[in-house]
């Protein structure tokens, strides 16, 4: 079962899915930072299994000059111990349909250079590679 996480009960029940792909995220910050997130647009789904989060996506709709308004995939990930299962496919086609019910022209994620596993995954679900971004981090003063 998909669902759109909403209480903060159902958010921290994310965190040790999501604390994969976010390690740097400390599990009595994580429900506050959602929710300050969500104040931005942020959306948290899950996709449950017994009751319990197995891969987790967080999303956002927004617009711009470049992409019209489109759905960007913030985060999405599956506990290893359930990955080759369908969970992240289901995830994805159910962000597409998301996509399609916000009405947005385009789908974008960006993905860290070294998680080659998720690339692939990525181009077998249609996703296509369409360039690089780029960072720069300052530090807090």
């Amino acid at each position: 079962m998909i669902r759109v996480v909403e209480t903060d009960r159902e958010i921290e029940n994310c965190y040790p899915v999501m604390q994969i792909l976010r390690p740097d995220i400390e599990a009595r910050s994580f429900v506050a930072q959602v929710r300050k997130q969500q104040k931005m647009g942020y959306r948290l789904v899950a996709v449950l299994t017994d009751n319990q989060p197995v891969s987790v996506a967080g999303y956002r709709i927004s617009e711009n000059l470049a992409w019209g308004r489109f759905l960007y995939i913030d985060d999405l990930v599956t506990s290893v111990d359930q990955r080759s299962k369908g969970h992240g496919a289901a995830l994805l086609a159910w962000l597409k349909m998301e996509a399609e019910r916000e009405g947005c022209d385009q789908m974008h994620l960006d993905s860290g250079l070294q998680r080659l596993d998720a690339h692939r995954f990525y181009e077998r679900e249609g996703v296509k590679k369409t360039g690089y971004h780029f960072a720069e981090s300052f530090s807090a003063k």
